[in-house]
């Protein structure tokens, strides 16, 4: 089996189940060019903790984790199984580095997983597991539990952080498709060119070192699934793809990113 690259993707609003924008066919393009995995490990920005917690539930149900949606929303499942013995193996993996994990054998999937999927993988049919990120402990933790699991990419497991390349919600009605929030596309050129350079010292110290970073993530759990797909990448060179997905609502980049790394087996 040839090494899966990691992901990262932005998931957007909710609606983006519903209205697939641009980020729908990229995804869909992106999976059709992947050997198909036989498992799915993601870090979405809705599983947050003071400590990692990985997701063993059988059959996890599909959690509608916001409010004030159309009602077809909330009719939408993922039905898609889970992995629990994967999510062992992947308890024992950020065990030996040191992560202090626990497992969580109740979770199910929340939006920041089950919307992408959807367009990844519609038919639901491939086992998928979530591990949850701690936002207060920053970007060299996650990148760490990331470079914890790369090895598993070798092995068939796609290895995906969910969140949000732009995010700042108190802009919600600011802005709109015919008006940009100044601040998107100096944030988002800044991480590419930092991706493109494997300046991980800078993008560590992205709140000091990029543009308009404050306005870009006021809080930084939408950013930090970015650094376990960039640790799932298995070394220093990241190999980094941007997938350009347009901009949502003026304010939302959907930036998809393809790290294709070095050796995740060394």
């Amino acid at each position: 089996m040839n090494r899966l690259p990691s992901l990262f993707i932005s998931h957007g609003s909710p609606m983006t189940a519903l209205q697939p924008g641009q980020v729908g066919p990229r995804l869909a393009e992106l999976a059709a060019g992947l050997q198909r995995p036989r498992a799915i490990v993601m870090a979405s920005a809705h599983w947050l903790g003071r400590a990692p917690l990985v997701s063993a539930a059988p059959q996890p149900e599909t959690i509608h984790d916001f409010g004030g949606f159309p009602e077809p929303l909330y009719q939408l499942q993922y039905p898609a199984p889970g992995a629990p013995a994967l999510a062992q193996e992947v308890a024992q993996r950020l065990a030996d580095a040191g992560l202090q994990p626990g497992i969580d054998p109740r979770r199910g999937l929340d939006h920041g997983v089950w919307v992408p999927l959807r367009y990844l993988y519609p038919q639901a049919d491939i086992p998928v597991l979530q591990v949850s990120i701690q936002p207060m402990l920053g970007p060299q933790h996650q990148f760490a539990l990331g470079r914890a699991l790369a090895p598993l990419r070798e092995q068939g497991v796609l290895l995906i952080g969910s969140g949000s390349i732009t995010h700042n919600l108190h802009d919600w009605h600011s802005y709109s498709e015919a008006k940009e929030a100044p601040y998107v596309r100096p944030f988002i050129g800044w991480v590419e060119q930092r991706l493109e350079a494997d300046d991980l010292p800078a993008l560590f110290d992205y709140r000091r070192q990029a543009p308009f970073a404050a306005q870009a993530h006021p809080t930084d759990e939408h950013l930090l699934p970015l650094y376990f797909a960039m640790g799932a990448a298995g070394g220093d060179q990241l190999g980094a793809q941007r997938i350009d997905a347009g901009i949502d609502q003026g304010f939302l980049a959907m930036d998809i990113y393809r790290f294709d790394g070095a050796d995740a087996a060394a």
